[in-house]
């Protein structure tokens, strides 16, 4: 009985994992080509204003992609470099790694649309206000 059960769920996990594979190959093709264009969007001058403008946009352009914490600091690095606020860098890493907006499908083939929209609305706010927050923290 248990050797069925067994055989039974591996069928139906690698049934579930042949139907989302093509949703995770497109969404890794499209957060690589994101993480090429993070780099020259600094450069074009999306920056620079204030840190209530540069925390949301950091924030929105760190959410097209889920990335790793290690690329983020690599990333963090080339925004500070570039002059933007500890606030805007902040925001930048924590939507990085929480926010996900073109892996969101994958995202909600496995746990369906309302909850990954909803979690990856209250992680972009979050990453605002824990930016916020640590900066706060920082200087006192």
């Amino acid at each position: 009985m248990d050797r069925q059960r067994l055989q039974l769920t591996l069928k139906k996990t690698a049934g579930g994992f042949w139907r989302l594979l093509p949703v995770l190959v497109g969404v890794l093709l499209l957060a690589s080509l994101v993480v090429q264009i993070i780099p020259r969007l600094i450069h074009m001058g999306l920056f620079g204003h204030d840190d209530v403008t540069d925390s949301v946009v950091s924030a929105l352009i760190a959410s097209l992609s889920t990335g790793q914490p290690v690329v983020s600091y690599v990333l963090a690095g080339e925004l500070q470099k570039a002059g933007i606020g500890l606030v805007a860098v902040t925001a930048f890493i924590t939507a990085w790694v929480t926010v996900g907006i073109i892996p969101l499908p994958a995202e909600a083939v496995m746990l369906g649309w309302r909850f990954s929209l909803w979690r990856n609305l209250i992680a972009f706010l979050l990453s605002l206000l824990i930016a916020w927050l640590t900066v706060v923290t920082l200087r006192v």
